[in-house]
């Protein structure tokens, strides 16, 4: 299908500064044209500071040896990063020119087109910045308490969540609003949210909480590959990281105490799920 690309996408390293390098060193040694990550990128912490610090400490600088390597960084951020930190994330990102911020966004870079989309289907868990009913007829889990939100303020306690979780589109209407590729065929959907039924989105206690409208548009416009997350056990509990919807390849490589990632060349779609523990 032409000229190579080769790809390495990685997701749910939440602030791991250990996975970071070794995702760069690998970057470096196999040759990959680009990273992706998929999202869930800052340490997971309530502390409001705790992640603008990641992000002007850490990542900042990490981001520029892509930069200085030529190898394209494409990522947003996901549902545990809270969204107070968007600006300044974005703004770390545009400090560079082979990083790219895709959060609801299109790319276009050697034929190959990646579009991407962080929001994720409610969950009980408290904190709401990136959630959203799956479709208008969504039924809620029950919740751990009151929604939170963050703001420049602090947390904002939403105490009533499913009537505001009304009041914004549906991952259904999110999916529809994402700019279109010009060529589904070469189209690389990053979407933070796993579709449903495919062993991609099962949770340790084996209950599937994938999306239905992700999975509704997949099989209906069937892009070349979609990369998801999220679900960081996923592939050990269903023993699939990897599944094919029509011509659509769907990848979820998971995220444990060990690396893992998927590296290969979207020409051939020779794909492969790596493994790496830490060094003692």
């Amino acid at each position: 299908m032409g000229t190579k690309m080769r790809i390495l996408f990685v997701t749910d390293l939440h602030g791991s500064r250990w996975k970071y390098e070794r995702v760069l060193e690998t970057a470096g040694s196999s040759g990959v044209d680009m990273v992706i990550n998929g999202g869930d990128m800052f340490p997971h912490s309530r502390d409001l500071s705790a992640q603008s610090v990641f992000i002007t400490g850490f990542l900042d600088e990490h981001l520029s040896r892509y930069d200085s390597a030529g190898i394209l960084y494409l990522c947003y951020p996901g549902n545990d990063d809270l969204r107070v930190h968007d600006d300044l994330f974005e703004e770390t990102c545009d400090k560079y020119g082979s990083v790219v911020y895709l959060a609801q966004r299109r790319f276009e870079t050697q034929g190959f087109e990646f579009i991407g989309m962080n929001w994720v289907v409610d969950y009980p868990f408290r904190l709401k910045d990136r959630c959203r009913k799956d479709t208008d007829d969504y039924v809620f889990q029950p919740q751990l308490g009151s929604g939170l939100l963050s703001t420049p303020e602090g947390f904002e306690e939403v105490d009533d969540w499913f009537a505001r979780a009304g009041t914004v589109p549906t991952i259904e209407e999110e999916m529809e609003c994402l700019v279109r590729p010009n060529d589904m065929e070469r189209a690389v959907y990053v979407i933070h949210m796993p579709p449903s039924g495919l062993g991609l989105d099962e949770c340790a206690n084996g209950v599937q909480v994938g999306s239905k409208s992700v999975l509704r548009f997949l099989r209906s416009h069937q892009p070349r590959l979609s990369l998801h997350g999220h679900i960081h056990e996923s592939p050990g509990i269903s023993g699939r990281w990897n599944a094919r919807l029509g011509d659509t390849v769907c990848v979820q490589p998971g995220q444990l105490e060990d690396l893992a990632y998927v590296i290969g060349d979207l020409s051939t779609m020779a794909l492969e799920r790596v493994t790496e523990s830490r060094e003692p």
